[in-house]
């Protein structure tokens, strides 16, 4: 699983190498079914090609842009290690991939710019969270979303156990263990001193050497921190913590004996309820804001605003598309009926733009859109329409 950051985001928002092809399939992971992956993507394929001659493109140098992508269609071991998806951006001299947890929809954009709607569910706050498992032996951090959790590095200064939390304790109060029998076993603590449910300073001390490394990560961070751990610990962590978004609701349970994907699940029965709320209120919150007149149903005011950073909530329709230019200086759109010429899916922009500024972006189906409008957003404050021009003949 590919887990992408905000920076890598933004490299790809920089690529400016003309046409830029974006291509989203579903994947199969195992199985005799592996083999459907490469058809799949061939087709894929074959239908941007397509793409590119609707613009004009000579056939020659379409083949070139796509010559590295197409190698890769009878690249059995490439094929092999697939995610629930697979997203691939061409442009000349450049090929990137990412192998994701999630069923992507097939689709092909060839547009001046990559085309990264799509992304968007798989990383966006209102599906992200974090996992911290703690046990006095092992502590271990998970990132995770609806589809996947993934173990990632602990923080700096974070200790991994409690035995590193309080080696400078004390010489006194050293803990006692024993490798427990076979090579790669956990230490085994014993006796009445740190390391045991009875030294609860001890307990809290580690605890709270684990809450602050824990700050190094979490910073300003909206995500969810779910924690999974025995049911004397979780109590004293919830004591020293200092995170707004850590959930009261937790995993009870040594960690150390359940699977990261029970993790996921248990984890995710928490998770979904509490974001369910977060949506439902960000469009109340919508809601009471376009009375007020801090939020706009129109993309000729919504787009200035997400370029400009002052978009707090954007709702952008699942397959919706919305092609045109917009210039940011003279503060101008011009629409337009298909891609080509400098066009751009103009939803997409908003969304990402609104992203990489921390505003929140939800992805819904049109039905579930807020005055049935493809494109709707909160603002920070008041914003002024952009100027439109008529709709460009093509």
């Amino acid at each position: 699983m590919t887990l992408l950051s905000k920076t890598e985001l933004e490299n790809l928002l920089s690529e400016t190498s003309e046409p830029c092809i974006s291509i989203y399939m579903p994947a199969e992971k195992a199985g005799a079914e592996t083999r459907q992956n490469p058809i799949r993507f061939k087709n894929l394929i074959s239908e941007a090609e397509q793409q590119l001659d609707d613009l004009e493109m000579r056939s020659d140098d379409a083949n070139n842009i796509l010559q590295e992508a197409k190698e890769t269609i009878n690249n059995y071991d490439f094929w092999q290690h697939q995610d629930e998806g697979l997203a691939v951006f061409i442009a000349p001299n450049n090929l990137r991939y990412y192998r994701l947890p999630y069923n992507f929809e097939e689709l092909v954009v060839v547009s001046d710019r990559p085309h990264l709607k799509p992304l968007l569910p798989v990383i966006t706050r209102n599906s992200r969270f974090y996992l911290l498992a703690l046990a006095q032996n092992q502590v271990k951090l998970f990132q995770g979303n609806h589809y996947s959790i993934k173990e990632i590095d602990l923080p700096a200064g974070v200790p991994d156990s409690i035995e590193e939390a309080l080696k400078y304790d004390d010489p006194e109060k050293q803990i006692q263990y024993h490798s427990g029998g076979g090579s790669g076993n956990s230490p085994t603590y014993h006796g009445q001193g740190v390391g045991t449910t009875e030294d609860k300073e001890g307990i809290r001390r580690f605890l709270i050497a684990v809450e602050r490394g824990m700050q190094n990560l979490l910073n300003d961070a909206k995500v969810p921190l779910v924690l999974a751990g025995a049911n004397f610990l979780l109590p004293i962590y919830h004591e020293t913590n200092s995170y707004n978004n850590l959930l009261e609701a937790g995993i009870e349970g040594n960690p150390e004996n359940t699977s990261p994907e029970d993790l996921h699940q248990q984890a995710w029965s928490i998770i979904e309820p509490h974001l369910q709320q977060e949506r439902d209120d960000a469009i109340a919150q919508f809601n009471e804001s376009l009375a007020a007149d801090r939020a706009g149903t129109e993309i000729e005011k919504i787009l200035p605003a997400a370029y400009n950073g002052q978009v707090d909530t954007i709702f952008i329709a699942a397959n919706a598309q919305k092609w045109g230019k917009f210039d940011p200086q003279a503060n101008k759109i011009e629409f337009v009926e298909e891609p080509g010429d400098g066009a751009i899916d103009l939803l997409d922009y908003a969304a990402m733009r609104t992203f990489l500024q921390g505003g929140d972006v939800y992805i819904l189906e049109l039905e579930e859109m807020p005055e049935k409008s493809p494109i709707v957003a909160t603002f920070r404050y008041p914003v002024y329409d952009a100027q439109t021009s008529k709709v460009a003949e093509v």
